[in-house]
């Protein structure tokens, strides 16, 4: 069995937030989406709700294998690693989201918020890094870039929450919190939130928003316009899913933005970004326009 058996068809497009969009130059593109194909049939193999664990530490153990250059035979890895080997860039951000992906497939709980926040370390932050990366950026934008993914995974666990537990009896919220608020893991299978849950959610989402107040000069300190716009409008789309859910129950309200959303939200950041730019060069500064 590989990769491609436990495939859930999920694409780029499917995701919460934008891929390698149109504002990406069309030379990085192709490293990009290398990166997130391979990211995807991992999440796949971990997230599959009837696969036998030790098949899918096999097949991750043989991505990260493929990945690493040794002998394996991982078709998304090996295409990862072609692209990195072409840039002459590391392998480090492949292999550390594998150990995230590791975690998934026997860890189902989260004590605290610190044991959270070192999971999106493996999780979240290499995504970023490896785009950063692809573009020539600085290692100076890491900090920012990290809270942004973190962001982003603690509300797409937010959003996921109900489907988490129920599918895979998987819980991204920490324990800590839930006994704060005197919310039981068991209220993640009811089709709307008592209020404990509610409140444990809602302070969650506070959290994101504190990273996201980490994160938003983030798009000021790429070189690249391109990447800075893009960067931009996952900032707004992160800000809006965050107060959404703050005030709403994800179990019972919809969360995620439809298409027209979307779209007003992206073109608000990218019109914030390239305004922000334009100031920024009109006082002496540079970045590429490509």
């Amino acid at each position: 069995m590989d990769a491609a058996v436990l495939a859930s068809g999920k694409a780029h497009r499917d995701e919460n937030f934008p891929v390698a969009s149109w504002l990406i130059r069309k030379t990085h593109r192709p490293a990009i989406l290398a990166f997130y194909r391979f990211a995807r049939a991992a999440d796949d193999v971990a997230d599959h709700p009837s696969a036998d664990r030790n098949e899918k530490f096999r097949i991750l153990e043989c991505m990260w294998r493929t990945l690493a250059g040794e002998p394996g035979d991982s078709i998304e890895a090996a295409d990862l690693r072609r692209h990195l080997l072409e840039r002459d860039l590391t392998a480090r951000h492949g292999l550390d989201l594998l150990e995230a992906f590791r975690r998934d497939v026997t860890k189902l709980r989260y004590r605290d918020w610190d044991e959270l926040m070192d999971y999106c370390r493996f999780s979240a932050a290499p995504v970023g890094r490896f785009v950063l990366d692809v573009h020539g950026e600085s290692p100076t934008t890491w900090p920012a870039s990290d809270a942004l993914c973190a962001a982003l995974q603690v509300i797409n666990h937010l959003q996921d929450c109900g489907k988490d537990f129920r599918a895979l009896d998987r819980v991204y919220l920490p324990l800590d919190l839930l006994h704060e608020t005197g919310a039981q893991v068991s209220d993640l299978g009811m089709r709307q939130a008592p209020q404990p849950l509610r409140q444990a959610i809602s302070k969650l989402a506070l959290r994101a928003q504190s990273l996201l107040a980490c994160s938003r000069m983030f798009a000021g300190q790429i070189r690249d316009r391109r990447l800075a716009m893009e960067v931009a409008v996952i900032q707004r789309l992160a800000e809006d899913l965050a107060r959404r859910l703050v005030a709403r129950d994800p179990l019972s309200d919809r969360v995620h933005h439809n298409l027209s959303e979307s779209l007003l939200l992206a073109l608000a950041g990218g019109a914030g970004a390239l305004l922000s730019l334009f100031r920024w060069r009109g006082r002496g500064g540079r970045a590429s326009t490509a």
